[in-house]
């Protein structure tokens, strides 16, 4: 329980800290939204790697020279964990939006950084709305920012993965971006298996190689979700333990 209470602590404290820091974001995007993600972006994970180091959490990472320097990537992964953005976001390359589902907008303080990362909320009751969200990570991918998906679309803390929605494969497709498979392993058992305690663990993030949507048939596209998952679950399997 310590590391839980810590945690909200140093949250409580990261908020207080944050606000002339959020005024400060906000000044810098009047001139460059560009600027203001990536200001937004640097807070976040700063946030993000002192929570890790409270949660006493280990990050094995692998692969990361995998991923293009200077190219925009969707990253797609498995999801495990609310650890996993906390895990994955200090890693990413570049400005990275995650799609999210559009429940996170109801926490106060978390959406406003979120909307200022560019984040996108996917409403996934109303598939109109839904792709308006599938078309703004699209635009988002053909400008400078990577997109970061869980296509499964919710947490799964046994080691089956649920079936990727091949939705979320359009905003590679569409914008011709190549995609990365990220497979995360081992994040559940920071938190989610023994809620409210938080103990230490070691987790493993393994990017492979990108996959590059432009030169796929019109099958392979259609399947492009199930091809991405086989590869995650694949690379799941190296890194459990003997």
């Amino acid at each position: 329980m310590i590391r839980f209470i810590l945690i909200c602590i140093f949250l409580l404290l990261f908020f207080i800290i944050s606000i002339p820091l959020y005024l400060v974001v906000l000044i810098v995007g009047l001139f460059s939204k560009e600027a203001r993600a990536k200001a937004s972006q640097a807070i976040a994970c700063l946030g993000f790697r002192i929570i890790l180091v409270i949660s006493g959490t280990r990050v094995v990472i692998s692969g990361l020279e995998n991923v293009p320097k200077d190219t925009p990537v969707l990253y797609v992964s498995n999801h495990r964990s609310y650890y996993d953005i906390v895990t994955c976001y200090p890693l990413v390359k570049n400005n990275t939006a995650f799609l999210s589902k559009k429940e996170m907008l109801k926490f106060p303080f978390v959406n406003i950084w979120m909307i200022l990362m560019n984040c996108q909320f996917l409403d996934r009751d109303d598939l109109r709305k839904g792709m308006k969200t599938i078309a703004k990570c699209t635009d988002l991918l053909k400008g400078n920012t990577s997109v970061f998906v869980f296509p499964e679309g919710t947490r799964g803390l046994g080691g089956e993965m649920k079936p990727f929605k091949e939705g979320t494969m359009r905003i590679a497709v569409k914008s011709g971006r190549p995609i990365v498979p990220v497979a995360v392993y081992n994040t559940e058992n920071i938190f989610e298996t023994h809620i409210p305690k938080v103990q230490k663990a070691t987790v493993t993030v393994t990017f492979g190689k990108p996959i590059d949507p432009t030169g796929l048939s019109p099958a392979e596209k259609k399947h492009l979700g199930a091809r991405t998952q086989a590869i995650i679950q694949e690379m799941m399997l190296e890194n459990i333990p003997d």
